[in-house]
């Protein structure tokens, strides 16, 4: 979450209602079981760490003045750490789809070639699963394990395809406009 929430950042200075919104939008469904006290929590840590500043902004006569929060030379460098970070598998895709959004969103990475940088990753590490899975000897135990490994990267992998046709869909409509 604080890796998206700092993506998020990059595009511009935010306050945390505005930086909630955005990112239950780019989850859909999945966005509105965010608890709204989360995003607070994670902007305090982040500003605790370095990564962002906050300024008061001075509000509207019936609210009070809001904090916007910005990125610092250390925040930019962690985004830009974690958009060419290719670990996998995530517990949870979201965070892999909130990295598409905000780096098209600020224009920080093209989401294909992100995808693509996963998808390499990925055929990586089911190749040494398919090797170490025939390296076992027959009655191993662990073939079961690294077959459900197996099968978790092929199911991965038929996401991020599907990751990367919706995005190049984005792109050809980008270059039509």
């Amino acid at each position: 979450m604080q890796d998206a929430v700092l993506a998020m950042l990059a595009k511009e200075p935010s306050h945390g209602y505005h930086l909630r919104a955005r990112l239950q939008q780019s989850l859909g469904p999945l966005g509105a079981s965010m608890n709204p006290g989360q995003i607070y929590v994670t902007l305090a840590r982040l500003e605790k760490a370095g990564l962002v500043v906050c300024e008061r902004a001075d509000g509207l006569p019936e609210r009070p003045d809001r904090k916007v929060y910005a990125l610092t030379p250390a925040g930019q460098q962690r985004v830009a750490a974690w958009l060419t970070e290719v670990n996998w598998p995530k517990p949870d895709l979201a965070e892999f789809h909130l990295k598409l959004v905000a780096a098209a969103a600020a224009r920080l990475a093209d989401p294909v070639e992100l995808v693509a940088a996963q998808r390499r990753e990925l055929l990586r590490r089911l190749r040494e699963v398919q090797q170490a899975a025939l390296a076992e000897p027959a009655g191993s135990a662990a073939v079961l394990l690294l077959e459900g490994v197996v099968l978790r990267l092929q199911a991965d992998l038929r996401w991020l395809a599907a990751c990367e046709r919706a995005w190049s869909k984005v792109d050809d409509e980008a270059e039509d406009a």
